[in-house]
């Protein structure tokens, strides 16, 4: 097969683009006879006739080098599996690139304001995986002369994104683990000290499993998936977050809690992804059977969600930050009643202590810390 070349471009419009979302014709066309199952109902959802999407279709034959739609006598036009293949090939690489499109989309919005306005206070995030977060960017951008550069990240690299002083705030997220935790102390210990660094409350979100939709595999929790759940046998192929990252520590947590070894959870260790979305696209692709996620990113791709633990996000900056003018901005967002009603939109969110400074004693009781419990506390709130 012949090589195809690809070619990205972006534009300036006089409205703005929320997310990361990329369009591409031949994507858009075959999403529609996808989505409406022919040609016919297909051509109507993009306002077209039926003849110009069928002479779009041949077109892209050509250009592609092999077929992209079949049908048989008295059967609507159908995607070939080439065409199945490459569409989900290419949702899956478009999710695990939306962090990076969005990062990269934010700059291009910052050198455009300070282009028009200079007085605009500019704030870099490095964070973990959200969807909530651009939301609270836009949020900031438009009522609060807030533009946030937001970086993601894992857990642990945005913690130690701040600690190198690359980011004024870092984001990461934790469940309120009263019984203490050796996975997630033994990799953020390190990079959060009491007195030097000040929590911000953001939100709670629910963590769970996702599953293909109907849960064939009858997926009920974590002691399933290292037990034989397909039809032939085999266990459910498991789709994990890479390492460093919240969602990583929390299922090494979990199955160490549970005493399940990773080790006998099929796809434990392979090929991990790089967020919610991505993992849930690789689930809706088949790619596997069940992955770790946040109820929003399983909705999304019509996902089922089996909640595992409410988990509080938060973000982070040296305690001296705190009268920086970005920082206030910051706070004033998630403070106003905006906030809360743009969580609203998201299944699984909700504010929590939303843009109030805690202290790290105060808000992460689950920590163990070396020095008695009460010279940190004194030492965290001074």
């Amino acid at each position: 097969m012949k090589a195809r070349g690809v070619h990205l471009q972006y534009s300036f419009e006089t409205d703005g683009q929320r997310g990361a979302a990329l369009h591409n014709p031949l994507f858009d066309l075959l999403s529609a006879v996808h989505e409406h199952g022919s040609i016919q109902h297909a051509a109507k959802a993009l306002g077209a006739s039926y003849r110009h999407i069928w002479g779009l279709l041949k077109r892209w034959e050509e250009t592609m080098g092999e077929p992209l739609v079949t049908w048989s006598q008295g059967q609507p036009a159908r995607l070939t599996p080439f065409a199945d293949r490459l569409l989900w090939a290419e949702k899956r690489a478009r999710t695990r690139l939306t962090p990076h499109i969005e990062a990269l989309r934010a700059e291009l919005e910052r050198v455009l304001a300070e282009a028009l306005d200079g007085s605009q206070h500019v704030l870099t995030i490095f964070a973990s995986h959200d969807l909530a977060l651009p939301l609270l960017r836009d949020l900031g951008h438009q009522q609060h002369g807030l533009h946030i550069e937001l970086r993601f990240a894992g857990s642990v690299d945005a913690l130690r994104a701040l600690a190198q002083g690359r980011c004024l705030v870092a984001g990461f997220h934790v469940p309120p683990l009263r019984g203490g935790s050796a996975q997630f102390a033994g990799a953020m210990k390190p990079l959060l000290k009491p007195g030097l660094h000040k929590l911000i409350g953001c939100l709670r979100r629910n963590q769970g499993l996702m599953v293909r939709p109907g849960n064939p595999l009858r997926v009920r929790g974590l002691p399933d998936l290292a037990l034989p759940a397909g039809p032939d046998g085999s266990a459910a192929r498991f789709v994990n977050r890479q390492s460093g990252s919240g969602t990583r520590l929390l299922m090494d947590h979990l199955l160490a809690e549970q005493g399940i070894d990773p080790a006998s959870v099929r796809g434990y260790f392979d090929a991990p992804e790089d967020s919610h979305l991505a993992v849930a696209a690789a689930v809706a692709s088949g790619v596997g059977d069940v992955g770790p996620g946040i109820e929003a990113a399983a909705r999304q791709f019509g996902l089922d969600f089996i909640p595992l633990i409410a988990e509080d996000y938060y973000l982070v900056c040296l305690k001296d930050a705190l009268d920086h003018p970005a920082v206030h901005k910051l706070r004033q967002a998630l403070e106003s009643p905006a906030w809360p009603a743009a969580l609203s939109a998201l299944p699984g969110y909700a504010p929590a202590r939303s843009g109030e400074v805690l202290s790290l004693i105060q808000a992460l009781p689950w920590w163990h810390y070396r020095v008695p419990r009460h010279a940190a506390e004194a030492q965290d709130l001074g």
